[in-house]
């Protein structure tokens, strides 16, 4: 029986992850559209690397 709350318990910090994750994946669009908007060079790299990074993690966790 411990077993299984464990497995839930697990299975739900993944979902709440993934959920933080792609809130995150919002910000970021919207950082990184308007680093375009002002040719913000420097903010854009930062921008598409951290979605990059996001990315990677939601295909680990099999989330997109």
């Amino acid at each position: 029986m411990k077993q299984m709350i464990q497995i839930i318990r697990k299975a739900d910090v993944e979902k709440e992850y993934v959920h933080v994750l792609k809130l995150e994946l919002d910000y970021e669009l919207a950082s990184l559209f308007d680093a375009m908007q002002q040719k913000d060079d420097n903010q854009i790299s930062k921008s598409k690397l951290r979605l990059q990074e996001i990315h990677v993690e939601l295909e680990a966790l099999h989330a997109l």
